[in-house]
């Protein structure tokens, strides 16, 4: 049957059988769609002979009688108009599913915390699980902000506009943080909002939702410089020497990052099947990035190299089946302190600067091509790179030297 032959009527009476002792009876719809009835209590009640049989509404011109014959017209036209949403969603439309999607029965599923709880579970098989905690993390926030200030435990996405987007941006930025834990910087907030637009977008993709709030929204960030150390701060770490041997792998780790440009997770996963021999003395790594799967080409220079040999035989990158000996991140961001402090560094060296100096000094201060950067580095964008190019002041000031001599000459 086609949605254009459909019967449709709508009409109102009362439930005599549940009469209370007061003498009120619940007043009900009766849809009637294609010869099928079904019927929704409308949630008021109304003495049986104050009420028109006939005309199916209340009798006489009380206030209180005229304000209920208007909520009942006002019901009967989100009826009318959810059988006409219905129509032009070209939907087969039965006396059932008008019900629900008059009782918001067939939104029952699309809720913000379903729609969390169905990212989470479905990403949480994809991401990292730092990438994972952020997520945990944004969700716990929007739920805090929904009970705050709607007093309630769940919205439908149905219900959600670009408003409440900007309240829960301001919601984060007035949120006064959990003891031990740092006010939010708006880079963090604005991280929290991303996050948000991700699982809207995965809801506008799935149909759960049809128009997207965040469609006039921008997203704020502070352009941040990248830490990276100068040749002279790198020179320093590289030449000290150490008594302690923990202060001497993380240096040794630390330089091969330099070196290589790998983050911490890539440095740890490393085993001696990443490491590929195209002739005497030209080794390579090959791997893919664990935060994006990006694959990763990167030519051992000579200092990295050093590096590897110097613990082939280290018992426990033997046993772990890797190539060099690995600690935790936090382990290591708490030594390069120490390693900071005895070579003078005052930035806060943390084992992720290590990457950012091969971008800025290893590479494209000594003229490496910003394309062939990106590719060592495994971006999968050129403009993910370009942040790297733009922090370093010192190779546009030999490249305007290099220029005036030319120009002279």
């Amino acid at each position: 049957m086609s949605t254009t032959n459909n019967t449709f009527g709508v009409a109102f009476y009362l439930k005599k059988q549940k009469t209370t002792q007061a003498g009120k009876s619940p007043i009900y719809a009766r849809i009637t769609v294609n010869g099928k009835r079904i019927e929704i209590s409308v949630k008021r009640s109304i003495e049986e002979n104050n009420w028109n049989a006939t005309k199916g509404m209340a009798k006489g011109s009380r206030e209180e009688t005229v304000k209920l014959n208007k909520y009942l017209d006002q019901f009967k036209a989100g009826i009318i108009d959810s059988y006409q949403q219905l129509l032009l969603q070209k939907k087969f439309i039965t006396a059932e599913l008008l019900k629900e999607k008059v009782t918001g029965g067939d939104q029952a599923e699309f809720t913000l915390c379903k729609l969390m709880e169905y990212h989470n579970s479905d990403q949480g098989q994809l991401l990292e699980p730092g990438t994972m905690k952020n997520y945990y993390t944004t969700q716990k926030y929007i739920k805090e902000f929904i009970k705050e200030r709607f007093k309630t435990s769940d919205k439908y996405l149905s219900e959600l506009s670009y408003k409440f987007i900007t309240d829960f941006e301001y919601y984060l930025r007035n949120r006064t943080p959990e003891k031990g834990q740092k006010a939010l910087n708006n880079n963090g907030l604005m991280k929290h909002i991303e996050r948000f637009c991700k699982m809207i977008n995965l809801a506008v993709r799935l149909e759960w939702i049809n128009r997207n709030p965040f469609h006039a929204y921008q997203l704020k960030f502070d352009k941040v410089e990248r830490e990276y150390l100068t040749k002279d701060e790198l020179a320093r770490i590289e030449a000290k020497k150490f008594n302690i041997v923990r202060l001497q792998v993380v240096q040794d780790l630390f330089v091969f990052s330099c070196y290589t440009g790998l983050a911490y997770i890539d440095v740890f996963n490393l085993t001696p099947a990443n490491l590929i021999e195209k002739s005497e003395n030209n080794i390579w790594i090959a791997t893919n990035r664990q935060k994006t799967n990006e694959p990763v080409r990167v030519p051992l220079l000579p200092k990295a190299l050093a590096i590897i040999e110097k613990y082939k035989g280290h018992p426990q990158a033997i046993a772990e089946g890797k190539v060099l000996p690995t600690l935790s991140n936090q382990k290591l961001n708490s030594y390069l302190k120490e390693i900071a402090d005895t070579c003078d560094i005052t930035k806060p060296l943390t084992f992720h600067i290590a990457r950012h100096t091969f971008a800025t000094t290893v590479t494209l201060t000594n003229g490496v091509p910003i394309e062939t950067v990106s590719k060592l580095l495994g971006h999968s964008k050129l403009t993910t790179t370009q942040i790297y190019a733009k922090v370093v002041e010192s190779k546009l000031t030999d490249d305007m030297a290099q220029l005036s001599k030319q120009l002279q000459a």
